[in-house]
């Protein structure tokens, strides 16, 4: 688009600054491609590739992005889009945590169409653009500001030496949360990746580490890369900044390793940045005793270190994971489901703790770096199924008819309808440890408690059965009566004669 207008005050801009979040994601598209986004939008369906149905049903895509600039020192957020997108955004983010203000740029139907709403971008990230506050600010587009064909490209890669990260992140381009944080972090390590070969840069924050190491891809609970680092040691690599990073400067550290472990494997952006540093890349993880078998020979052969450090390594981790995983089992049959990349990850480790799993459904799309997980999981019996549908995962919950589901909130809340058990994935699965002797048995005590609570959920439903359904639904001030019969009566005698009357027959009175 280098030199192109601004907004081509067209039929075209007309019609995309018309649309807001309601308009269906085919004339979202269709606006953003009339709008000089189409080479965009072609990027996304590349790296984030759908499959055969919709998009899955997911959080807005922007909160991942969100997330992962709020977490990082010394970066600033701005967001431009619909002011009810913008509002349940900062809501959710100050709901997990993020104590920072969010920068806001709004727009109306005369800034979409003159090309106004780029001017008050820019002058917003040069206000922001403070070197005493900021390392980066990172200037984000939602759907109607990308439908548009704001382009974010021209803005100036810094200012006041404060890098400019401009990135579209619209809900009809990306499918899901977890993917949107690696359109900002993929986005980010390209430029450290460009800042590096044109000079020195910062210095880690804790000092050059002068062994080999190993960087991490994919948001873990905090003690799982302390966990890998323990494994590596005794190979002589470190484990380096896991991205997403916290802070600027880990992006350097994080492009400088021996090898890349894709722990979460659909950061596909990062990963092309990673491979165009040189960097090779290790799929899968340290989970379970067959997972951290594969994985610490893979790495070690990787990083070029001699097999019997490798066999040193596996003789000293494998039979404590083992015996970890046989005084924590798990008994029970269990469908598995959730969105954020872990999922697959989670399977192997529930299997090998004894659990009957069926089914595992991930948000995320098929990758290489998956492939050895999922070939796993079938070989012992159990359906994977990338970009999972609520409907397939729902559909497989009543196929398999499990002692405990684990997936999203409408999965977990069906479960519980039919008295089930249920756990929901993100809060109360993945914020556990995975890893290596850490992980093994980490989740028998959650998930054998919430089977162990059958009782308690038949309890219940005999307790309020009926109670708020069918013709009791609502809020009653005194106990509801049960006029259904009469009601019914009453409508299906007028019903009748209205179909006489539209049969064209003769209705006495």
């Amino acid at each position: 688009m280098d030199g192109a207008p601004i907004i081509d005050a067209t039929s075209d801009s007309e019609e995309a600054q018309g649309l807001g979040c309601h308009a269906g994601a085919e004339q979202m598209k269709a606006a953003a491609i009339a709008s000089g986004k189409k080479e965009l939008l072609e990027g996304f369906e590349k790296d984030y590739p759908l499959g055969p149905h919709d998009q899955p049903q997911s959080m807005c895509p922007a909160f991942g992005s969100l997330r992962v600039g709020l977490r990082m020192r010394r970066v600033g957020t701005i967001l431009s889009g619909s002011a009810c997108c913008v509002y349940g955004l900062t809501f959710t983010s100050h709901f997990y945590g993020a104590k920072r203000t969010v920068g806001y740029v709004p727009f109306d139907s005369e800034s979409l169409v003159t090309g106004k709403l780029y001017e008050d971008i820019r002058e917003a990230v040069e206000l922001m653009a403070d070197p005493e506050k900021y390392d980066a600010v990172i200037m984000t587009s939602l759907c109607v500001p990308t439908a548009s064909g704001v382009p974010l490209q021209m803005l100036p890669r810094e200012i006041n030496g404060v890098r400019i990260i401009g990135i579209d992140v619209p809900g009809f381009g990306i499918p899901t949360h977890a993917e949107a944080k690696d359109v900002l972090s993929g986005a980010m390590l390209r430029r450290a990746r460009e800042e590096a070969g044109e000079g020195p840069v910062q210095a880690p924050r804790d000092g050059i580490e002068e062994r080999p190491t190993v960087s991490l891809v994919g948001e873990m609970f905090p003690v799982d890369p302390m966990s890998i680092a323990a494994m590596l040691e005794p190979m002589g690599l470190a484990a380096g900044p896991v991205t997403p990073v916290r802070e600027w400067r880990e992006l350097y550290s994080a492009l400088d390793c021996a090898a890349v472990a894709a722990i979460h494997p659909f950061y596909t952006a990062s990963f092309r940045e990673f491979t165009t540093a040189g960097r090779p890349i290790v799929g899968s993880a340290p989970v379970g005793h067959d997972g951290t078998d594969a994985w610490l020979q893979a790495i070690g052969k990787t990083c070029n270190v001699a097999q019997d450090k490798i066999d040193a390594t596996r003789n000293a981790m494998l039979p404590a994971i083992k015996a970890a995983l046989a005084d924590n089992p798990i008994k029970g049959r269990i469908t598995l489901s959730g969105y954020e990349g872990s999922e697959l990850l989670v399977g192997r480790l529930l299997v090998e703790s004894g659990a009957d799993l069926r089914y595992v459904g991930t948000a995320c799309p098929k990758t290489p770096y998956s492939s050895d997980d999922a070939e796993w999981l079938r070989a012992k019996g159990v359906h994977v199924q990338y970009r999972a549908s609520l409907e397939q995962d729902l559909a497989a919950f009543h196929e398999f008819q499990p002692d405990l589901a684990i997936g999203t909130t409408p999965v977990v809340q069906k479960a519980k309808e039919a008295s089930v058990p249920g756990l929901y994935f993100t809060n109360l699965i993945s914020a556990r440890p995975l890893m290596g002797p850490a992980g093994a048995g980490s989740l028998a005590q959650v998930v054998n408690g919430a089977i162990g609570n059958k009782h308690r959920f038949d309890k219940m439903s005999a307790f309020f059965e009926g109670v708020g359904t069918g013709d009791t639904a609502g809020v009653w001030e005194d106990v509801p009566e049960d006029r259904s019969t009469a009601f019914r009566k009453k409508f299906a005698a007028k019903s009748k004669i209205n179909n006489a009357v539209d049969a064209g027959e003769a209705v006495g009175t």
